[in-house]
């Protein structure tokens, strides 16, 4: 439990951190081109070689992750933002109208394929980091609403959410004071795992040339640009790859070593 959560902060913070120094360092200009050096494997100069431009791997990887993380974060953002006032209204208003339009509501948005429909948004919209953004952050909505309205269900049959109650407190402020700070743990876990799934569909909106837009790299536009130079340049595509696995693989180990932790249950027995 412990190891699963130490190694996927481990990964994690390798990644977040090489995307904050990226804002003042990095070991060449990313969008510098350099023909002569084109295709280089990794050696002493280029760590993780060059590309097809001649551009430097190591600082485009360093970079791409400062963008796929922050579309990740803003999109998750976007989710809990929205989608965890929704559940803790449909929670506070179970069985009625209200509680029964956001549910349908959810189920709406899940009847689509996601990545279908935000490929769909940023065609219309056009490409660009900020509809990936919104594209993402739309289908995080119902997520954590569902989330957020399950956990809430079944507090509010407890104990303390009746004294509440009976001590004059109103729905939306009994959601606020006591429902909330008890689905923090769940929301938590749920925010990691959105995370590294808002990272993978960065990744795909950007392969299919839908997200963000040259000169600013993203893992998928370069796992794109590598895919008919696989078979003389292997290093192209296999950098950026690990750099999505390894990170993706990070956010879910740590989603798995938090619930693990949080747990209440495993709380006690570990006491």
């Amino acid at each position: 439990m412990r190891r699963n959560l130490i190694i996927g902060g481990l990964l994690t913070a390798v990644f977040v951190l090489a995307a904050l120094i990226s804002f003042v360092w990095t070991p060449f200009d990313h969008a510098a081109l350099d023909i002569p050096n084109k295709l280089k494997t990794p050696n002493g100069t280029n760590l993780l070689g060059t590309d097809h431009f001649g551009r430097d791997i190591l600082s485009m990887i360093m970079v791409g992750a400062r963008t796929s993380i922050a579309v990740a974060l803003v999109a998750v953002g976007i989710g809990m933002g929205l989608g965890i006032p929704l559940g803790l209204w449909a929670a506070a208003r179970s069985g009625s109208w209200i509680d029964e339009l956001i549910m349908r509501g959810n189920d709406l948005v899940f009847a689509f394929p996601s990545l279908v429909i935000a490929i769909l948004i940023t065609a219309i919209f056009g490409a660009g980091a900020v509809n990936a953004i919104i594209a993402i952050g739309i289908f995080n909505i119902p997520v954590f609403a569902r989330i957020t309205r399950g956990g809430a269900l079944s507090l509010w049959q407890r104990e303390f959410i009746l004294a509440a109650r009976v001590a004059g407190k109103s729905a939306a402020r009994i959601s606020v004071e006591h429902i909330l700070p008890n689905v923090t743990n769940l929301l938590i876990v749920q925010g990691t795992i959105q995370f590294s799934l808002g990272i993978l569909a960065e990744a795909g909106l950007s392969y299919v040339g839908l997200g963000a837009q040259p000169p600013t790299p993203s893992w998928g536009r370069m796992l794109a640009d590598a895919q008919t130079l696989v078979s003389i340049s292997p290093h192209m595509a296999l950098m950026p790859g690990l750099a999505i696995i390894l990170t993706v693989l990070g956010l879910n180990l740590m989603g798995d070593g938090l619930r693990d932790y949080l747990d209440p249950r495993l709380r006690v027995a570990r006491l």
